[in-house]
């Protein structure tokens, strides 16, 4: 009874879901192309037709791409777990292994393997079409597969031994597993972040000291007006990869630093390479860091506490798709249980985040205008929206549900205001 009641909410919100994402993915297309034809009034001294159009064109086929994978991840979801598709994998798995932890890892690494056998076409085309298309793919295939061989190895030496302290816990603790499983990947988290910047990016770019000395002065003088120390200043060679720019800081603790991709330094004036940095610090000045972490792991706690609910209820493995007998309601069988339906439930909670998310990012830009020249955080972020053909004109209501960042004429009226 209880199972049937889940299937029910189940299909039911997996029904909304669908529906809305895709009214909004139609809403997104329908609002950017009405607006193709001219550049933003506010925009149209700095941004090109030709320019606007073609973020106009990359972010229609983004969301039509984005639409293909809505539609073939939400059938994989359902094969998955109405149609019997755990049910049977477990079953396969537990024929060559037995009952037992083994099974447990072997069933984790399968699914992991068929997701990623399934995801691979979507990746190809998102690469070498979508990004090739216009203009921003920089891989060649050789690098694309050895970026592939090194992330599988990279999360099989990682996520083996992750995944078995927490099954291992699951399985020995008690009733409060969830409890211990939450403190050890918080401390896994914290780890991550300091060994993340110096073992792990290293495997897949190059990271060179920055070697302008007028810039890195400058940056300097910055970091010492608002109070911040790191590492060192680097500058990551995104340009073998995609044409796209960014900059950011990471590492935690006294092992910050400070990246610069390439693409970004070739395109930017120094004084506007500063704004983007002094937006940045502003993130770290303000404890905006601290507090998504903080939210982070209260929000991985109650999380793991329903699942410490729910993986004792055998209504929760059946309305999935899985009977709880012979095997198959293993501890590993609930994680990929509630892995996979829990973004049905959550997703209309996702402008929650994004309020969040834009309030930091207003208060960050407000910050970068009180260190330095707020026209040059303006004239930066032109650059940065063309270079990326990130669309001037989103929908409203697709950007409220999606975009972490304010669209771009909100985000630079404010920053206009604040210039002298």
């Amino acid at each position: 009874m209880y199972s049937l009641a889940f299937s029910v909410l189940f299909v039911t919100f997996f029904i909304l879901t669908l529906g809305l994402r895709f009214w909004l993915a139609n809403r997104q297309i329908r609002h950017v192309l009405a607006h193709r034809a001219a550049v933003p009034a506010e925009f149209a001294s700095s941004i090109a037709l030709g320019a606007h159009q073609k973020a106009a064109d990359y972010t229609v086929a983004k969301t039509k791409f984005g639409i293909a994978s809505l539609l073939f991840n939400s059938a994989l979801l359902i094969g998955f777990t109405l149609l019997g598709g755990l049910q049977w994998l477990s079953g396969a798995v537990l024929a060559q292994t037995g009952p037992g932890m083994w099974h447990q890892l072997a069933l984790l690494v399968a699914f992991a393997l068929a997701s990623a056998a399934l995801d691979l076409p979507f990746e190809y085309h998102r690469q070498f079409v979508l990004e090739q298309r216009f203009g921003f793919n920089k891989m060649t295939i050789k690098l694309w597969l050895a970026d592939m061989l090194k992330g599988a190895l990279l999360g099989a030496a990682i996520g083996l031994p992750l995944i078995w302290v927490v099954l291992t816990l699951m399985d020995k603790t008690g009733p409060l597993w969830w409890f211990y499983a939450w403190l050890f990947w918080s401390g896994f988290q914290l780890l991550m972040m300091v060994v993340y910047p110096t073992l792990i990016a290293p495997l897949f770019n190059k990271f060179t000291p920055l070697d302008d000395a007028s810039l890195k002065s400058r940056i300097e003088g910055l970091m010492e007006r608002v109070g911040f120390s790191s590492k060192g200043l680097f500058v990551m060679d995104g340009s073998k990869r995609s044409a796209h720019g960014n900059a950011y800081f990471s590492g935690f603790g006294a092992n910050k630093r400070i990246v610069f991709f390439d693409t970004l330094l070739a395109r930017l004036a120094p004084e506007e390479i500063e704004a983007v940095l002094a937006h940045e610090l502003g993130h770290f000045k303000l404890k905006h860091i601290v507090k998504r972490i903080a939210v982070m792991f209260a929000v991985s706690l109650g999380f793991l506490a329903l699942l410490g609910y729910l993986k004792a209820q055998d209504w929760f493995y059946l309305g999935l798709g899985v009977d709880p007998v012979h095997g198959h309601g293993t501890d590993a069988m609930a994680l990929l249980l509630f892995m996979l339906v829990l973004p049905v439930f959550t997703f209309v909670l996702s402008p929650l985040t994004s309020i969040s998310s834009r309030k930091h990012e207003f208060e960050a830009d407000a910050f970068a205008a009180t260190h330095t020249d707020a026209r040059d955080l303006v004239s930066a972020l032109v650059k940065m929206y063309e270079d990326n053909a990130l669309t001037l004109t989103p929908d409203p209501l697709h950007s409220t549900f999606y975009d972490s960042h304010p669209p771009a004429s909100v985000r630079i009226a404010h920053l206009t205001t604040a210039a002298p």
